[in-house]
C-alpha cells in the first residue's frame, strides 16, 4: 500500500466511523471463504455495513476524532485480524453475530463504540443486545405515559356502571 492509498484509507474510515454513534470490531480469522461471504450476506439482509481494515489505519482514523468521543479506549482491542461492523442501530451487529455464532465460533467481539461508550471483550455481546434501542425507550415511556390516564379511564368507566346499577336498583324498589 502506498503512503497516497493509506492516506485515503485512513481518510475513508474517519468518515464512516466519525458519522455513525455505533460500530463494533470484531476477529473473522480462521472463517472460509463461504463462511465469511455468508456472513457478509447476512450483514447486507440486516442492514450492516462490514468492512476489514488494518488495525494501524483503523487507530490512526480514530486517532484523528476528538479526544471526548472516547475512541482511544477501542485501541488495547486493536490487535490480530479485524472487521468492523457499522450499523445505525445499536444491537443490530451483536444480534447478528449471536446468530452467526450458532453455527460457528466466530466473529469474536473485540470492542463495541456505542454512543460514546466503550464495550471491550466477547463477554459484552449479551449486554449489547439486551440494549434498549431509541424506539424502543420512545414506545416505553409513552406507554408509561399512557398508563395513568388508561387507569383512570378504566375506573370512572367502571365507577359509571356500578352508579348505573345502584341508581336502578333503588328505582326498582321505589317502583
Amino acid at each position: 500500500m502506498t503512503r497516497e492509498d493509506k492516506t485515503a484509507a485512513i481518510a475513508e474510515l474517519r468518515e464512516e466511523l466519525g458519522s455513525t454513534a455505533f460500530f463494533y470490531l470484531a476477529d473473522s480469522s480462521t472463517l472460509s471463504v463461504a463462511k465469511i461471504n455468508r456472513f457478509r450476506r447476512m450483514c447486507f439482509e440486516k442492514g450492516v455495513k462490514i468492512k476489514v481494515a488494518k488495525n494501524t489505519l483503523i487507530q490512526k482514523a480514530l486517532e484523528g476524532e476528538p479526544a471526548e468521543k472516547g475512541y482511544q479506549n477501542l485501541f488495547e482491542a486493536l490487535h490480530g485480524p479485524t472487521t468492523i461492523l457499522i450499523s445505525d442501530n445499536p444491537k443490530a451487529p451483536a444480534k447478528l453475530i449471536e446468530e452467526f455464532r450458532r453455527s460457528e465460533a466466530r466473529p469474536i467481539l473485540k470492542a463495541a463504540y456505542i454512543d460514546s461508550d466503550v464495550f471491550i471483550g466477547d463477554d459484552q455481546l449479551q449486554t449489547l443486545i439486551q440494549l434498549k434501542t431509541k424506539d424502543e425507550l420512545v414506545g416505553e415511556i409513552i406507554g408509561l405515559l399512557q398508563s395513568p390516564g388508561r387507569n383512570l379511564s378504566s375506573l370512572i368507566t367502571a365507577s359509571g356502571s356500578k352508579l348505573a346499577g345502584i341508581v336502578k336498583a333503588l328505582e326498582e324498589r321505589e317502583a
